[in-house]
């Protein structure tokens, strides 16, 4: 009885690690990263203040090629197509990484279960709306319909703002 349980524990033990590794990034050996490519990002989300929509790319510590590719391209477009919204305040890119401390309630918040790419409507401080671009990971292989999905979206959130 006792080798069975210690079978079952180590079994349920190796499904946990699994899950987490696919949950938060591939493997080094996937030709994957330690580190992203993109370095301007924060550690810890700072507070929501004011009127404006956010876009969150969300990641974990560990990211493959694939991973930070849809960080660039997600950057990327949005960087050419709301310049104006981004010098005013009123449009913020963040990169998250949900495995550091602080950031860990943005798994639940957005019922995240890999890297995604959230838009948030703040007033006031307090976010009033949502929506994850769940396309991404369809398109990350062909970057003008990737750009044009992520600039759609943003430009009828704005609208909507």
């Amino acid at each position: 009885m006792k080798n069975k349980t210690c079978q079952t524990v180590s079994v349920l033990l190796a499904a946990v690690s699994l899950a987490s590794s696919l949950f938060f990034g591939t493997t080094l050996a996937m030709g994957g990263s330690s580190r992203a490519d993109i370095s301007t990002r924060a550690d810890v989300v700072a507070p929501l203040q004011g009127d404006q929509i956010v876009v969150y790319y969300f990641h974990g510590t560990f990211r493959c090629s694939t991973c930070n590719k849809m960080e660039r391209h997600s950057r990327e477009a949005i960087e050419r197509a709301f310049k104006d919204e981004l010098a005013s305040g009123k449009l913020v890119f963040k990169s998250v990484n949900v495995e550091s401390k602080g950031n860990e309630h943005f798994v639940n918040d957005y019922q995240l279960y890999t890297k995604a790419l959230i838009l948030s409507s703040v007033k006031d401080g307090k976010e009033i709306r949502s929506k994850n671009l769940d396309k991404i990971w369809q398109l990350v292989r062909n970057r003008e319909q990737y750009e044009n999905y992520v600039r759609d979206e943003v430009s009828a959130f704005l609208r909507e703002a």
